[in-house]
C-alpha cells in the first residue's frame, strides 16, 4: 500500500478543486455567449420629457410618519416621540 505524504494530498485536492472552478467559469461563460446570440438589441426609447419641478413634500407630514414608523418600531406611543431636526442623507 502507498503512503502518500499530507502535502500531495493537499495539492491534488485543491489542483481538482481549481480545476472544477476553472471548468465551470468556461462553461458558463460559454452558455451565456450562446443564450446572448439570439437576443436582438431593442431599439432605445424614445426620450421622455422630465417635468420642470417634483411637487414638495409636506416636511410636517414627513416627520408625522417617521414619529409613527419609530413609534411603531419601539412600541412606545407617538406622543412620546420628539423629532427634533431631520437631514436628508
Amino acid at each position: 500500500m502507498n503512503d502518500y505524504s499530507s502535502v500531495f494530498v493537499c495539492l491534488m485536492g485543491m489542483g481538482t478543486v481549481f480545476f472544477g472552478l476553472i471548468c465551470l467559469i468556461v462553461l458558463t461563460t460559454i452558455m451565456g455567449r450562446l443564450c446572448g446570440l439570439g437576443k436582438k438589441t431593442a431599439p432605445a426609447a424614445p426620450a421622455v420629457p422630465v417635468p420642470a419641478a417634483a411637487p414638495a413634500v409636506d416636511q410636517q407630514e414627513l416627520v408625522a410618519a417617521v414619529a409613527a414608523a419609530l413609534a411603531e418600531e419601539l412600541g412606545t406611543d407617538i406622543t412620546g416621540i420628539r423629532i427634533l431636526s431631520m437631514k436628508k442623507l
